[in-house]
Protein backbone atom coordinates (compact mmCIF):
# COMPACT_ATOMS: atom_id res chain seq x y z
CA UNK A 1 0.00 0.00 0.00
CA UNK A 2 1.62 3.27 -0.72
CA UNK A 3 0.65 6.49 0.46
CA UNK A 4 -2.74 8.51 -0.13
CA UNK A 5 -1.73 10.30 -3.08
CA UNK A 6 -2.76 13.92 -2.91
CA UNK A 7 -1.47 16.28 0.21
CA UNK A 8 -4.32 16.32 2.36
CA UNK A 9 -2.97 17.40 5.69
CA UNK A 10 -4.98 20.51 5.69
CA UNK A 11 -8.21 18.38 5.09
CA UNK A 12 -7.38 15.97 7.42
CA UNK A 13 -7.00 18.67 10.65
CA UNK A 14 -10.15 20.89 9.28
CA UNK A 15 -12.27 19.83 12.17
CA UNK A 16 -15.51 20.29 12.21
CA UNK A 17 -15.78 21.93 8.72
CA UNK A 18 -14.27 18.88 7.39
CA UNK A 19 -15.87 18.54 3.89
CA UNK A 20 -16.33 14.62 4.14
CA UNK A 21 -17.89 14.77 0.24
CA UNK A 22 -14.24 16.03 -1.00
CA UNK A 23 -12.35 13.92 1.11
CA UNK A 24 -13.78 10.70 0.29
CA UNK A 25 -12.89 10.78 -3.61
CA UNK A 26 -8.76 11.67 -1.97
CA UNK A 27 -8.75 8.69 -0.02
CA UNK A 28 -11.34 6.41 -1.39
CA UNK A 29 -8.26 4.49 -3.56
CA UNK A 30 -6.53 4.45 -0.74
CA UNK A 31 -8.87 2.52 1.09
CA UNK A 32 -10.32 0.16 -1.27
CA UNK A 33 -6.57 -0.52 -2.51
CA UNK A 34 -6.20 -2.17 1.17
CA UNK A 35 -9.70 -4.22 1.28
CA UNK A 36 -9.34 -5.31 -1.77
CA UNK A 37 -5.66 -6.67 -0.35
CA UNK A 38 -7.41 -8.21 2.25
CA UNK A 39 -10.29 -9.68 0.42
CA UNK A 40 -8.19 -11.48 -1.90
CA UNK A 41 -6.53 -13.11 1.24
CA UNK A 42 -10.30 -14.35 2.09
CA UNK A 43 -11.32 -17.65 1.56
CA UNK A 44 -13.93 -18.62 -1.21
CA UNK A 45 -17.49 -18.13 -0.97
CA UNK A 46 -16.88 -14.87 1.16
CA UNK A 47 -19.89 -12.30 1.10
CA UNK A 48 -17.88 -9.26 2.38
CA UNK A 49 -16.24 -7.48 -0.54
CA UNK A 50 -14.19 -5.02 -0.56
CA UNK A 51 -16.28 -2.00 -1.74
CA UNK A 52 -18.49 -3.13 0.77
CA UNK A 53 -16.04 -3.01 3.22
CA UNK A 54 -14.57 0.26 2.20
CA UNK A 55 -18.37 1.88 2.35
CA UNK A 56 -18.70 0.67 6.28
CA UNK A 57 -15.52 1.87 7.47
CA UNK A 58 -16.04 5.10 5.84
CA UNK A 59 -19.70 5.42 7.28
CA UNK A 60 -18.48 4.75 10.41
CA UNK A 61 -15.36 7.30 10.41
CA UNK A 62 -17.94 9.65 8.94
CA UNK A 63 -20.15 8.70 11.60
CA UNK A 64 -18.08 9.00 14.64
CA UNK A 65 -17.21 12.52 15.18
CA UNK A 66 -13.38 12.28 15.24
CA UNK A 67 -13.28 14.28 11.69
CA UNK A 68 -9.98 15.82 12.98
CA UNK A 69 -6.85 13.49 11.82
CA UNK A 70 -3.09 15.03 12.86
CA UNK A 71 -1.62 13.44 9.37
CA UNK A 72 -2.13 10.78 6.91
CA UNK A 73 -0.26 8.30 9.02
CA UNK A 74 -3.11 8.99 11.94
CA UNK A 75 -5.71 9.07 9.36
CA UNK A 76 -5.01 5.60 8.15
CA UNK A 77 -5.01 4.15 11.59
CA UNK A 78 -7.48 5.44 12.19
CA UNK A 79 -9.33 3.35 9.09
CA UNK A 80 -7.53 0.27 10.15
CA UNK A 81 -8.84 0.59 13.64
CA UNK A 82 -12.73 0.81 12.28
CA UNK A 83 -12.15 -2.01 9.35
CA UNK A 84 -10.97 -4.36 12.34
CA UNK A 85 -14.31 -3.42 14.90
CA UNK A 86 -15.91 -4.28 11.17
CA UNK A 87 -14.69 -7.92 10.63
CA UNK A 88 -14.06 -8.40 14.75
CA UNK A 89 -18.13 -7.70 14.41
CA UNK A 90 -18.20 -9.85 11.17
CA UNK A 91 -16.43 -12.47 12.90
CA UNK A 92 -18.40 -12.57 16.67
CA UNK A 93 -21.62 -13.07 14.02
CA UNK A 94 -20.53 -16.02 12.44
CA UNK A 95 -18.89 -17.34 16.18
CA UNK A 96 -22.27 -17.84 17.40
CA UNK A 97 -23.63 -21.15 17.84
CA UNK A 98 -26.37 -20.42 15.54
CA UNK A 99 -23.76 -19.77 12.92
CA UNK A 100 -21.89 -23.15 13.50
CA UNK A 101 -19.53 -20.99 16.27
CA UNK A 102 -17.00 -23.30 18.30
CA UNK A 103 -13.36 -22.75 18.97
CA UNK A 104 -10.47 -23.94 17.66
CA UNK A 105 -6.48 -23.68 18.60
CA UNK A 106 -4.52 -21.41 16.04
CA UNK A 107 -1.17 -20.99 15.96
CA UNK A 108 0.01 -17.14 15.99
CA UNK A 109 3.01 -17.78 13.53
CA UNK A 110 0.49 -19.42 11.04
CA UNK A 111 -2.24 -16.28 11.02
CA UNK A 112 -1.29 -13.55 7.90
CA UNK A 113 -4.46 -11.21 7.97
CA UNK A 114 -7.30 -11.21 9.45
CA UNK A 115 -9.32 -11.98 6.89
CA UNK A 116 -7.65 -15.60 6.13
CA UNK A 117 -8.46 -16.32 9.62
CA UNK A 118 -11.31 -18.27 10.68
CA UNK A 119 -14.24 -16.44 12.99
CA UNK A 120 -13.25 -17.94 16.11
CA UNK A 121 -9.46 -17.77 16.11
CA UNK A 122 -10.00 -14.32 14.87
CA UNK A 123 -12.02 -13.69 18.21
CA UNK A 124 -9.61 -15.34 20.15
CA UNK A 125 -7.00 -12.85 18.61
CA UNK A 126 -8.73 -10.38 19.68
CA UNK A 127 -9.57 -11.14 22.82
CA UNK A 128 -5.84 -11.51 23.21
CA UNK A 129 -5.02 -7.91 21.19
CA UNK A 130 -7.48 -6.26 23.56
CA UNK A 131 -5.13 -7.53 26.71
CA UNK A 132 -2.14 -6.47 24.97
CA UNK A 133 -3.54 -2.67 24.34
CA UNK A 134 -4.13 -2.34 28.34
CA UNK A 135 -0.68 -3.59 28.71
CA UNK A 136 1.31 -1.85 25.80
CA UNK A 137 -1.13 0.69 23.52
CA UNK A 138 1.67 0.74 21.40
CA UNK A 139 2.55 -2.40 20.45
CA UNK A 140 -1.22 -3.13 19.83
CA UNK A 141 -1.78 -0.38 17.61
CA UNK A 142 1.27 -2.00 15.50
CA UNK A 143 -0.66 -5.09 15.13
CA UNK A 144 -3.37 -3.50 14.24
CA UNK A 145 -2.07 -1.82 11.72
CA UNK A 146 -0.67 -5.72 10.18
CA UNK A 147 -2.98 -7.87 11.08
CA UNK A 148 -5.95 -6.37 10.49
CA UNK A 149 -5.34 -3.52 7.93
CA UNK A 150 -2.56 -5.58 6.04
CA UNK A 151 0.02 -2.83 6.53
CA UNK A 152 3.98 -4.04 5.73
CA UNK A 153 6.31 -2.75 8.58
CA UNK A 154 7.77 0.07 6.74
CA UNK A 155 4.35 1.10 6.24
CA UNK A 156 2.82 0.31 9.78
CA UNK A 157 6.18 2.02 11.59
CA UNK A 158 5.73 5.24 9.37
CA UNK A 159 1.94 5.15 10.50
CA UNK A 160 3.39 5.21 13.96
CA UNK A 161 5.79 7.58 13.33
CA UNK A 162 8.72 5.33 14.69
CA UNK A 163 11.84 4.02 13.40
CA UNK A 164 11.71 0.19 11.56
CA UNK A 165 14.01 -0.65 13.98
CA UNK A 166 11.69 0.11 16.82
CA UNK A 167 8.75 -1.04 15.05
CA UNK A 168 10.42 -4.17 14.46
CA UNK A 169 10.77 -5.10 18.27
CA UNK A 170 7.50 -4.18 19.13
CA UNK A 171 6.59 -6.94 16.57
CA UNK A 172 8.56 -9.37 18.29
CA UNK A 173 7.83 -8.85 21.57
CA UNK A 174 3.82 -8.19 20.12
CA UNK A 175 4.16 -11.65 18.62
CA UNK A 176 5.83 -13.68 21.15
CA UNK A 177 3.00 -12.16 23.73
CA UNK A 178 0.27 -12.78 21.76
CA UNK A 179 1.28 -16.54 21.50
CA UNK A 180 1.85 -17.11 25.21
CA UNK A 181 -1.86 -15.54 25.46
CA UNK A 182 -3.59 -17.53 23.17
CA UNK A 183 -1.68 -20.62 24.06
CA UNK A 184 -3.62 -20.02 27.66
CA UNK A 185 -6.62 -19.80 26.04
Amino acid sequence: MSSINRPIAKELRSGPSLDHDALLPIVYSELRCLAAAQMNREAPGNTLQPTALVHEAWLNLVRSGTVRYQDEGHFLAKAAEVMRCILIDRARKKATVRHGGGMHRIDFDQVSVAVDTAPDALLQINDALEKLARESEPKAELVKLRFFAGLSREEAAAALGVSLATADRWWAFARAWLMVELQRQ
